[in-house]
């Protein structure tokens, strides 16, 4: 049957009149949506066509509010506007590499919900007159990519647009838009620190909408059901639900779709709760910032409400530490990790988070005979903002805030030689393939 046949045939059901939104059509057996689930629900998606219409869908994501899903938080309606004003063709990239370990977000709607990102992907290509559309993903969900899109060209749905995924290195640095948009115009995954931006210049040449395949999803919604109901959940400036992968010392780990402006607390509740006393909370993933437990559970789930604290959304990854567990040593091991996915592109990068790792491993060691923790103090401001990409800032942050959260036990390790913790039990989360013991 073709999308056209699907959209007469099909009644659109109202909007979500609560949480959740976008996962709302979750299976309960884990399979992804097909594409006839996904039109009984939806109906194809809203036409955008004739003079005028695509300014149109951007004012209506202007009004709603929307901000990128994907860590940056920047508006959605100016990305959409820049590249529409450059006229001529463009091309439409869905951000669903997701290459952060403790985030799962990105990883949960293209497995279970293709067709909602694939609409939103098809709806803002149309708004900015692309005529291609293409979906970054990783290894895990390249096939159900595939096979949705196989769908949809079956069904004659997206007249107009091309779709197709393409897989990505699964490197840390690799969903950085640059990085990106480097790759799939046949170079390297890695971010490119001159201008031209993606928007004036990007694949093949072209302006280039580069954007996270949530947010392509609440842009599928807003254009079916409006900015006012988008914005009939959220807080202050900050509207709409957010998906959040919560891990750690939870009941149940997960992915969940909150109210921007839910209280913290409120959140982990959703999780069922926390498995125990906790001592810390990582805020915005492997670039974000550890916060005291109990500050950050009276926090609002929201930029605003974290940013008193130190704290950001992020990648909007969630991470509850043990009481019982050493931030030291979880933040060395990390930080190891991290200085391993460098872009290789400067001094800062290549070496500065070596040594930064280095100085850190040595603490985490109770090892303070070469001055670590002094050296790792001198060397932080000196990195911050003079790298060729932000890859160096992000460390620089988890590291400071590990500094600050964990001051007490930074001085039993430098000190007393000796860790409160234990070191046997590691809590974030990070790929199999690299070494994850600090001793």
């Amino acid at each position: 049957m073709s999308g056209a046949a699907y959209r007469r045939e099909t009644t659109r059901a109202p909007a979500p009149a609560g949480l959740p939104r976008l996962l709302a059509c979750v299976r309960a057996d884990g399979r992804a949506v097909s594409l006839d689930a996904h039109l009984r629900r939806y109906g194809g998606p809203p036409a955008i066509r004739g003079r005028g219409a695509g300014t149109k869908l951007i004012e209506a994501v202007a009004a709603s509010g929307l901000r990128g899903r994907g860590g940056a938080g920047f508006p959605t309606a100016r990305k959409l506007e820049a590249v529409a004003a450059r006229g001529g063709r463009s091309v439409v990239v869905a951000n669903g590499t997701e290459g952060e370990p403790p985030s799962g977000k990105d990883k949960v709607l293209l497995a279970y919900l293709p067709h909602l990102v694939l609409d939103g992907a098809v709806i803002a290509a149309r708004a900015v007159g692309a005529r291609e559309a293409i979906v970054a993903v990783g290894r895990a969900t390249h096939d159900v990519v595939a096979y949705a899109i196989a769908e949809r060209r079956h069904a004659q749905l997206d007249g107009g647009v091309s779709l197709r995924v393409v897989r990505v290195p699964e490197r840390f640095v690799a969903g950085e838009e640059t990085a990106l948009v480097q790759f799939l115009g046949g170079g390297p995954a890695l971010p490119a620190f001159t201008p031209p931006r993606p928007f004036e210049r990007g694949v093949g040449g072209a302006p280039t909408l580069v954007q996270n395949v949530e947010t392509l999803a609440h842009v599928a919604q807003i254009a079916r059901f409006g900015p006012e109901w988008f914005r009939g959940v959220g807080a202050g400036d900050e509207r709409g639900s957010a998906l959040v992968t919560l891990s750690g010392a939870v009941q149940r780990p997960g992915v969940f779709e909150f109210a921007l402006g839910t209280p913290l607390r409120d959140v982990v509740a959703q999780a069922g709760g926390a498995s125990g006393e906790l001592g810390a909370v990582l805020s915005g993933g492997y670039f974000g910032t550890w916060l005291p437990a109990r500050e950050a559970l009276a926090a609002p789930l929201s930029e605003a409400g974290l940013a008193p604290l130190g704290g950001a959304l992020g990648a909007r990854a969630i991470v509850a530490l043990p009481a019982g567990s050493c931030g030291v040593l979880e933040t060395a091991r990390v930080v190891r990790w991290l200085a391993s996915e460098s872009a290789g592109q400067c001094g800062p990068c290549v070496h500065g988070l070596a040594a930064i790792a280095s100085d850190l491993v040595q603490i985490a060691r109770c090892d303070d005979r070469a001055g670590s923790r002094r050296a790792l103090e001198r060397r932080l401001p000196k990195l911050e903002g003079r790298g060729a990409c932000k890859h160096p800032d992000g460390v620089v942050r988890l590291v400071e805030s590990a500094l600050r959260v964990f001051a007490d036990e930074v001085e039993l390790h430098v000190r007393h030689g000796r860790c409160s913790g234990r070191a046997e039990h590691a809590v974030l989360p990070l790929p199999a393939r690299r070494p994850e013991a600090v001793r």
